[in-house]
């Protein structure tokens, strides 16, 4: 899969968003810099194109880092209890700091993502079987305790709805001034190449890595962060979007190999497209309203998903 291919998918994909929606746009609108379809375009149009290619990208890089440290191609924000960590750090910010600034509340949810991946990964390493099926079914066990808590508590504090409307995957509501926090991932997405040669050394196993020199939890400690603040930026300004992290860092795989460095410029902008191609989707299938996000992903990521399981058995 050549990079430059995915590069002309992403701004074909892109220039197609810009003009679907609701409110007829055309190219020749955008001429007149006082028109109303100039300014949906610059407050409505242009952000949700940058949040799906931030957060496409960015979500599809936390899969890759989380797959290569845990050396289980099943392993991903979805089924490691990441998002569903982020969600019950979210509720408790909204108990707890209902006043606060976005900042901090994405601060509490970092904190719990990255608490929620911590523990993943210590119960991972008491785990023998290792098989590769097995251990993401685990994960998601331990998502769903956390879902099942997060639940339940929204219960008691009747923000059961807030939390299901606010963490429902859209970008229909991202407008100018909702999606910058969303930048992050920029310098994240940066920080994950310059440490991806010694996160590939970290997924050959903690005693290969240390022959090697490398300070193996240091590294993996600092792919955890990243892999945290990512899913705790999405959530926040998008909501919980499935199977990202999971089937684009596997399709990439597949066709390129497991090398970070190599593989992770096409991960990104494989996510974007994919994400992107999944919004026009769920804008054009029930014109003028839109499928969410959350449910197009799920939907066709869970199909990639059981291909990729089938994929695996007659491989093996």
């Amino acid at each position: 899969m050549k990079t430059w291919y995915l590069l002309i998918g992403l701004i074909v994909a892109s220039i197609l968003s810009l003009f679907i929606g609701v409110s007829n746009i055309t190219p020749l609108d955008l001429l007149d810099f006082t028109s109303e379809e100039t300014e949906i375009f610059l407050i409505s149009r242009l952000p949700r194109l940058f949040a799906i290619l931030l957060a496409g990208a960015g979500m599809s890089i936390a899969g890759l880092i989380m797959q290569q440290l845990s050396r289980n191609k099943f392993v991903s924000p979805t089924t490691a209890g990441t998002l569903d960590a982020t969600r019950l750090g979210i509720l408790v910010s909204m108990l707890l700091f209902a006043n606060a600034t976005m900042f901090t509340k994405m601060l509490v949810a970092f904190a719990f993502a990255l608490g929620g991946t911590l523990l993943f990964m210590q119960i991972l390493n008491r785990i023998k079987f290792k098989d590769a099926i097995f251990i993401p079914l685990v994960g998601l066990m331990f998502g769903n305790i956390l879902s099942s808590l997060t639940t339940f508590f929204a219960y008691r504090a009747d923000v059961i709805q807030n939390m299901s409307a606010w963490l429902q995957g859209d970008f229909s509501m991202i407008m100018k001034g909702r999606y910058e926090l969303l930048y992050i991932s920029i310098p994240i997405i940066v920080i994950a190449y310059l440490f991806a040669n010694r996160f590939t050394v970290a997924g050959m196993g903690e005693d290969f890595a240390k022959n090697l020199g490398l300070h193996y939890k240091r590294i993996v400690n600092i792919g955890l962060i990243l892999v945290a603040l990512i899913t705790a930026t999405v959530v926040l300004t998008v909501g919980m979007i499935p199977f990202l992290g999971l089937i684009i860092p596997n399709i990439i795989s597949i066709i390129k190999g497991d090398h970070l460095q190599k593989t992770l410029p096409q991960t990104a902008l494989l996510g974007a497209t994919f994400l992107l191609i999944c919004d026009i989707l769920g804008r054009v299938l029930i014109y003028p309203y839109e499928i969410s996000i959350s449910l197009m992903v799920g939907v066709i990521g869970s199909g990639i998903f059981l291909y990729l399981l089938f994929r695996r058995k007659a491989y093996a």
